[in-house]
């Protein structure tokens, strides 16, 4: 056993884990962070997306001892600081940007990263930066006027792949 120190959405936590101990099962088992789905285990899916050191990261694909010292931000550190959604959460609520929400915690942080480094991305764009995350059940196209209407821009009509 090893201990870890890494700030978690604003926090300083630490804790004893296992070498193999993977960041997601830490935010999840060890933190009760539930929010970080785990949907393949094998950086497929994209549910388990957050944020180390401002980076978008497949949660799945890397160890907690990596990511000691590191800023870890999960989709329960998304909403504003009186507890509203942020603009890309409510964006993602106004234009139906999910459906069964399994994939929503991964596609929020995907998209936050995204905008954090593209401010005014084209559709092009968010379906490119969004293709390392799946969804079963929208089609994708509510999820990128969601981005777009994040972003500020007008949402024109998405046209079907």
């Amino acid at each position: 056993m090893t201990k870890v120190t890494m700030t978690v959405n604003g926090k300083s936590v630490s804790a004893e884990v296992e070498g193999r101990t993977l960041l997601s099962a830490f935010l999840r088992e060890g933190l009760a962070l539930t929010g970080t789905h785990i949907g393949c285990d094998t950086t497929q899916c994209g549910a388990c997306t957050v944020h180390v050191d401002g980076k978008a990261v497949k949660s799945c694909a890397v160890f907690a001892l990596d990511v000691d010292g590191a800023n870890v931000r999960t989709i329960e550190g998304m909403a504003n600081a009186d507890g509203s959604l942020s603009v890309i959460q409510q964006s993602f609520q106004d234009h139906h940007g999910l459906q069964c929400g399994f994939c929503t915690p991964g596609m929020v942080m995907a998209s936050a990263a995204l905008l954090a480094d593209n401010p005014k991305p084209t559709e092009a764009e968010v379906r490119h930066h969004l293709e390392g995350n799946i969804c079963r059940c929208t089609g994708y196209h509510n999820i990128v006027k969601a981005v777009l209407a994040a972003s500020g821009q007008d949402v024109p009509a998405v046209a079907a792949e």
